[in-house]
């Protein structure tokens, strides 16, 4: 009897946790915070909302995009516990690619990740505090505008412990041929 419970109680853990299925980091289907930690090899935990300040005296913070680096959306009444996504590419000063989970819908579902979607700094100063997310249903950017905290890069903060290390985002960050015009049209023609 004790043999079965244990046996039912590994089989529960795998079955809640999709990143341990995962033969692919896009084939996540999960909470964007385990996947930006994988996707980044960024190691915060908890809320999305709280890596921006957990990330001080750990990993150097700022408010320009890098590849690799992690943008924190705070929480706010669309976003309940923030998000998290990895910048994937630079297409140009306002727009980006970013690789994420649990945005658009798939299938009627969240959670699915999507690789290289489009980010667009819409703030008045152009310094990404403000932007616009590729949102799957609409198949264009969202008409919702987010704030955002910046941007945590994969390099340890100066005076960070020594069990922070470098991150090393996943090979899996991005395609090989990644769709620039179409993420330009997607911050311009509308």
């Amino acid at each position: 009897m004790r043999i079965l419970g244990s046996a039912l109680a590994v089989l529960a853990a795998m079955a809640c946790s999709p990143a341990a299925q995962a033969d692919s980091l896009l084939d996540y289907v999960g909470e964007c915070v385990p996947f930006a930690r994988a996707a980044s090899g960024i190691q915060i935990y908890g809320d999305a909302w709280t890596w921006w300040d957990q990330a001080k005296g750990r990993y150097a913070r700022g408010s320009v995009p890098k590849v690799g680096s992690v943008v924190v959306f705070p929480k706010s009444d669309k976003l309940r516990l923030g998000h998290v996504a990895v910048v994937s590419r630079i297409v140009e000063d306002r727009v980006l690619m970013l690789t994420h989970a649990n945005w658009s819908r798939v299938d009627g579902v969240r959670g699915h990740a999507e690789q290289d979607v489009t980010l667009f700094d819409v703030s008045p100063e152009g310094d990404w505090s403000q932007v616009k997310v590729w949102y799957r249903d609409m198949e264009g950017l969202g008409g919702s505008v987010y704030p955002v905290k910046g941007f945590i890069y994969g390099t340890p903060d100066r005076g960070a412990p020594p069990a922070v290390r470098a991150a090393r985002p996943s090979v899996q960050l991005t395609s090989r041929n990644p769709d620039y015009v179409g993420s330009l049209i997607d911050a311009y023609a509308r």
